[in-house]
């Protein structure tokens, strides 16, 4: 293959998609398929060159970047672009040309597989982020990180969104969900006769991994998170109160935490889960890695009043089996107070955290005191917007347009919830964990400038 010029080996992949395309009936299949025609074209193209100029990607929201400018609207006409064919040309900013050549295959397949054309541009869209983001990574030193790789991630993300969020084989999500780890022994996994061999939990957190500028990352508040964890070893329920800004912060989380050496208590951490993360054909992998409390936000609950008994009917299945969970003890929970993910204010840019809700907050405090166990909480602060930056505005449906960017992250867990308020002035503790949580929120951004602002100097 050496011998052969990049025009040979074009030819070649082409031939090779339009018979797989003739014969092929099952586009899962084919998908998979084109998740090894990409490693294969990719490779034969070989690694970036060393010292190559570039132009890296700015990132989103606070960290500045024109894009960040982008309304909803612009970003639709984006992938449009990309579906109609103009990848490159939708690429906001220069890419490695082997990462280049990795999303235009891809693209140039899912065109021809994917029938719906807001669908596909969806997806060329999805497809054109991430390998921007993978790009600027490796233009970054993140070397390990190669365009064969990101192929394989990305075309293996789309492959189990296929399986398991739609079709015959789609995942369903009970109240409560163990993490699939991949084994196969595991005795749940074989008494619900699903046995498993594949880390879900470790899927994700790879998929996201190349995405974050970990050298310019932040994780503060490192002696409160160890002492939750010993609190929690200790048989004591840990409820982190955390304002929520990506559709990948559970993986920000457990990356962050083992960072600082906690790889195995991130593992355990479950997630209060809103109604997309489990239903999203592209969601549903990933949240099938995590350890799940499946509720209905407040913000979701009356968007469609005739499901709204059906749903509260699940939501006090959800608060009994997490009752269970605190009676016995050990519990580590992760919830969003809020509802839903910050949004930031498209004049300014700025990406403010959403108010806690009194009444969640209140919630989890009664499960605590009828658990019989002694229960903390911790407010802790997430930056990770840049990452996948959601729609400017909240949307009751699933399948919205994904964006990644390169860029750093950042957790600050603070001091414990003092119990102040009592029965008479309930609102005080949330006033109380949310200032907290915004003034961390406020103190990690400013850690991650500082370090950007050093690696500049």
């Amino acid at each position: 293959c050496r011998d052969r010029t990049k025009d040979d080996s074009a030819r070649a992949y082409q031939n090779i998609v339009i018979v797989v395309m003739k014969y092929s009936r099952n586009s899962l299949a084919f998908l998979g398929f084109a998740a090894a025609a990409a490693v294969v074209r990719v490779s034969a193209f070989g690694p970036a060159s060393a010292g190559r100029s570039l132009s890296v990607r700015p990132v989103l929201g606070r960290f500045t970047g024109t894009a960040a400018r982008m309304s909803t609207k612009e970003k639709a006409e984006t992938s449009t672009a990309a579906a109609a064919g103009d990848s490159a040309g939708a690429a906001s900013t220069s890419i490695l040309p082997e990462f280049g050549a990795a999303r235009d295959s891809i693209i140039e397949t899912l065109n021809a597989a994917v029938a719906t054309k807001s669908m596909a541009g969806m997806l060329a869209h999805f497809t054109n982020e991430y390998f921007a983001a993978a790009s600027n990574s490796y233009a970054a030193g993140n070397t390990e990180y190669t365009p064969q790789e990101a192929a394989a991630r990305f075309m293996k993300a789309l492959e189990l969104g296929m399986k398991y969020g739609m079709g015959e084989d789609k995942f369903t999500f009970g109240v409560t969900h163990k993490a699939i780890r991949g084994r196969p022994d595991d005795a749940e996994e074989l008494e619900e006769g699903k046995p498993n061999s594949y880390d879900f939990y470790k899927f994700g957190c790879d998929f996201f991994l190349p995405a974050m500028d970990l050298k310019n990352s932040a994780v503060l508040g490192q002696e409160n998170l160890a002492k939750a964890m010993e609190q929690i070893k200790a048989g004591e329920n840990v409820v982190f109160l955390a304002n929520h800004q990506s559709e990948a912060d559970p993986q920000v989380f457990s990356v962050l935490l083992e960072q600082v050496g906690l790889g195995e208590e991130a593992a355990d951490v479950v997630y209060v889960a809103g109604h997309k993360v489990t239903t999203d054909a592209l969601a549903i992998p990933f949240s099938m890695g995590r350890s799940l409390l499946c509720i209905h936000s407040k913000k979701h609950l009356d968007a469609d009043p005739e499901t709204k008994p059906v749903k509260q009917k699940q939501n006090m299945a959800a608060m009994s089996e997490m009752l269970g969970m605190m009676k016995e003890g050990g519990a580590s929970l992760w919830v969003a107070p809020s509802g839903g993910r910050d949004r930031r204010d498209i004049e300014s840019g700025d990406v403010p955290i959403a108010k806690f809700d009194r009444k969640t907050v209140d919630m989890f405090r009664l499960m605590g005191v009828k658990s019989k166990k002694k229960t903390h909480f911790y407010p802790l602060a997430m930056v990770s917007y840049d990452l996948c930056p959601p729609p400017d505005f909240v949307e009751a449906g699933v399948g919205e347009e994904r964006n990644v960017r390169f860029c750093p992250i950042g957790i600050n867990c603070g001091e414990e919830v003092p119990n102040v308020g009592g029965a008479e002035s309930r609102h005080m503790f949330t006033d109380h964990a949310f200032s907290d949580t915004e003034k961390l929120y406020k103190e990690t951004l400013k850690a991650i400038e500082d370090k950007l602002a050093g690696e500049k100097e």
